[in-house]
């Protein structure tokens, strides 16, 4: 089959892979009908690398039709229409009957000291072959996959894999309370669903800050504050800017939506590309006992919230070593919530809004639509931003 394959940093390539089957009586194999191109794999085409091995498969965001299945998984047959979430996870460990699916004691990554398994996403997640391809193996099927009904396109049900559950946890993990504002910082595909949320869900002032116009636009168009960094002189207006819009405090609670390549960030930039001229096994190590985050958007988070607020983090942060205002938050009184979506958590919540009214905007959600064979490109463009990109859908 044809997959999206890591082989370097900054260099995916779309090859000959062989072609999944079923290896455990809770296997199914998928075909893959669509797939999602994430903020997160640009982490492992920039900055991860170092736990990446030449030839991982990609991606962990699918929907497809289900072509086989083991013997131990008895709701699924060849036919279903499915969405696998990122996560594997077995639905009957301690962790997963407690709705936290990411810290499933089934396939927890001991060896790495990490969370659940994740599909495409580096040694750290167990190195499962990922989901921007023509199949895919999807271990745990008993639990994992969603049936989704026959009829809509993928688009309707594709975001459940990831960029819904994502952002829902993040505004519920913030916590606004009645009558009150939520900040969020960057307006990629999770941070613009952030905002969606948000005002579906009542919140009164919704303020989105950004530099790509096109994101910007977007968020506007659906009734969001938006700011454009790019229009104030340093942090310091922008934070005045925030608290004018706030009654003089800061927003309630604050989403950083933006995560380890945030922009403003220079010296720790600088950190993450030396790392990346070491041989893999040293950056690798490198990272884990001192790695650094570009912490741009965490620290004007920290600045934001007014104090008693929160902050929810659904940005990847990695950095082993990185240095934190621990006085600020503690004087503060700052909340702080973060992790992986619990995505089966969530998907009975947000369900009911995937219907023909469309509350969530979802099925004109993707920017772009392309082949798989077009990821090389798909890959740059959304790394650079360019051609005003926010979400691209890829179809094998």
């Amino acid at each position: 089959m044809r997959a999206v394959t890591w082989q370097g940093k900054r260099d995916v390539r779309v090859e000959d892979v062989p072609d999944p089957r079923i290896e455990q009586p809770t296997d199914a194999v998928i075909r893959v009908t669509s797939t999602g191109l994430c903020g997160s794999d640009l982490h492992l085409y920039e900055v991860f690398g170092p736990f990446m091995t030449p030839g991982d498969v990609l991606g962990h965001e699918p929907i497809g039709i289900v072509e086989e299945v083991g013997p131990d998984v008895p709701d699924l047959r060849p036919g279903d229409r499915v969405v696998v979430p990122f996560q594997i996870a077995c639905g009957s460990c301690w962790m997963c009957v407690r709705g936290l699916p990411t810290q499933c004691e089934t396939t927890q990554v001991t060896g790495e000291g990490m969370g659940a398994a994740l599909f495409g996403y580096s040694r750290l997640y167990g190195s499962v072959p990922g989901a921007q391809a023509e199949y895919l193996r999807v271990p745990q099927a008993q639990f994992g996959p969603i049936k989704v009904p026959e009829g809509p396109s993928d688009d309707r049900y594709l975001y459940l894999s990831d960029v819904l559950p994502t952002a829902w946890q993040a505004v519920r993990y913030a916590d606004v309370p009645p009558g009150g504002s939520l900040a969020v910082l960057g307006l990629g595909p999770i941070g613009e669903m952030c905002c969606r949320i948000a005002l579906h869900q009542g919140v009164d002032r919704v303020i989105g800050i950004d530099l790509v116009p096109e994101r910007i636009g977007r968020a506007r168009a659906r009734g969001v504050d938006t700011l454009d960094l790019t229009a104030f002189d340093d942090q310091d207006e922008l934070v005045a800017a925030v608290r004018d819009l706030t009654g003089g405090r800061g927003p309630d609670a604050v989403v950083d939506a933006v995560g380890t390549e945030a922009h403003g960030s220079p010296v720790a930039k600088a950190q993450q590309q030396v790392a990346g001229l070491l041989p893999r096994a040293w950056a690798a190590r490198l990272h884990q006992k001192a790695g650094s985050d570009r912490l741009a958007a965490l620290y004007l988070a920290i600045e934001l919230v007014r104090r008693g607020g929160t902050i929810s983090l659904s940005g990847v942060y990695g950095g082993a070593a990185d240095p934190l205002p621990l006085l600020t938050l503690f004087d503060k009184q700052v909340q702080l919530r973060m992790g992986q979506a619990n995505v089966r958590r969530w998907v009975d919540d947000i369900l009911p809004l995937l219907t023909d009214d469309d509350p969530l905007g979802v099925d004109t959600f993707a920017t772009h639509h392309l082949p798989l064979s077009d990821a090389p490109h798909a890959y740059r463009m959304f790394q650079r931003k360019e051609d005003g990109v926010s979400k691209v859908v890829m179809r094998p």
